[in-house]
């Protein structure tokens, strides 16, 4: 079962993803803001991270270029999800080491493609 880990800090937002994502046979594990997402990365060694840019505590931003300085986490592919849908948000966020940009609000059928892309060009599927 493909693992995703979840950060995002507003409850509705990650229930709902979390819950869709279960039913569509991902394994999902959760984070409330950026700094408890790095520990969960380097931690739980997720094979996609899902990864809210605004939060508490520490940033998107901030913990999406932690996780690609830390050879633990370097690898692994991480979306941008983001209700800052405005100009240069996407390069912001591909700067900062995302591989991918998802606006909020969440379309799944959409985040459910990027995922599956992501997934394949690591070598691996869903499963």
């Amino acid at each position: 079962m493909t693992k995703i880990l979840l950060v995002e800090d507003t409850e509705d937002i990650r229930d709902f993803l979390a819950r869709r994502l279960r039913r569509r046979g991902f394994e999902v594990e959760l984070a409330q803001d950026g700094e408890a997402g790095v520990k969960a990365a380097r931690d739980r060694c997720p094979e996609i991270i899902l990864l809210d840019m605004s939060m508490p505590v520490k940033d998107g931003w901030t913990a999406a270029r932690e996780m690609r300085a830390d050879p633990a986490t370097a690898s692994i592919p991480i979306i941008a999800l983001t209700a800052h849908a405005l100009a240069g948000d996407q390069e912001k966020s591909l700067a900062a080491g995302c591989n991918d940009y998802h606006p909020k609000p969440v379309e799944l059928p959409r985040l459910l493609e990027q995922i599956e892309t992501l997934l394949v060009r690591r070598g691996r599927a869903k499963s």
